[in-house]
């Protein structure tokens, strides 16, 4: 085999599955089953070739133990995670938030007039610049410190999110008022504008890496939407100790429509919004007054 043609047309057998699937599992949480193994199969040949092995079982020693292998788990952030969003995603979610939970959390802070919003898995920061429109709308925070942040593992989405240029693709639920007020029209897209751009800020971020998302420090809420159904048990339950650990006392944990804690964490109160059910940190705790 020439060097560069990578893994040609050797299967990946179900023990390399494994390994390779417990690999993904510990490095980024991903919840593979076996039905997935064809279509893992098909992403990951292409790897093989760029990486230069001829075996799947290669690749993995790869991964484990090649010098190079951090350029190349890169690589893999992209390949095997979702980064579908847009601008407005879920708008009875935002309406939400928007209508009750920032007041509520514009109370709660108001001796130190400071803001913070986590968006955890923002891909390429559709939602992040969402969430800043909705806390500029509100005008509860004027003269506040205010603070958007987006993480996602990926370094290209994490690019993307910090150029704040969007394609039609981004504003198939955006109301046109809100492009008009938020975006100026250039040749290659729509930018976010100045204003907007300035409350938002992003940095990479593996979540089952602690210590670094604790850099972002305490934060009032988190959205995390549409990630925790791609982890497996493990995963999610870390993920979500971690929020709670970053979350201010009587902090909003806000999931995608078809996510719960349910069977992960009763560390979280429900609380029960006119439009939706979001979760919060009891802001005492059991025994203390």
């Amino acid at each position: 085999m020439s060097p560069g043609s990578g893994g040609g047309d050797v299967p990946l057998s179900v023990e390399d599955f494994s390994l390779l699937r417990d690999a993904f599992g510990a490095r980024m949480g991903l919840s593979l089953s076996s039905s997935t193994k064809p279509a893992l199969e098909r992403r990951l040949r292409e790897r093989l070739a760029v990486v230069n092995v001829e075996t799947f079982a290669a690749y993995y020693q790869f991964l484990s133990f090649d010098p190079g292998a951090d350029e190349e788990w890169e690589a893999l952030y992209d390949l095997l995670t979702t980064s579908e969003t847009y601008l407005f995603r879920e708008d009875y979610q935002l309406r939400a938030f928007q209508d009750e939970v920032l007041p509520l959390l514009a109370d709660q802070a108001k001796t130190r007039r400071r803001l913070t919003v986590w968006s955890a898995g923002c891909s390429t920061g559709e939602e992040v610049y969402t969430i800043a429109m909705l806390i500029h709308e509100s005008s509860l925070f004027s003269g506040w410190d205010v603070r958007v942040f987006g993480s996602d593992i990926s370094k290209r989405c994490i690019g993307v999110a910090r150029r704040g240029v969007y394609g039609p693709s981004s504003f198939r639920t955006t109301p046109k008022e809100k492009r008009r007020a938020y975006f100026i029209e250039r040749p290659d897209g729509s930018h976010v504008v100045e204003r907007i751009r300035a409350m938002c800020h992003f940095g990479q971020m593996n979540l089952l890496e602690r210590d670094k998302a604790r850099l972002i420090g305490r934060v009032d809420a988190v959205f995390c939407r549409n990630v925790l159904i791609y982890f497996d048990p493990h995963a999610r339950r870390s993920t979500i100790d971690l929020f709670h650990e970053r979350l201010y006392p009587g902090g909003v944990l806000l999931l995608g429509h078809s996510e719960s804690l349910l069977n992960v964490s009763t560390a979280f109160e429900l609380l029960h919004l006119k439009e939706d059910l979001v979760y919060r940190k009891p802001r005492t705790f059991p025994g203390v007054l």
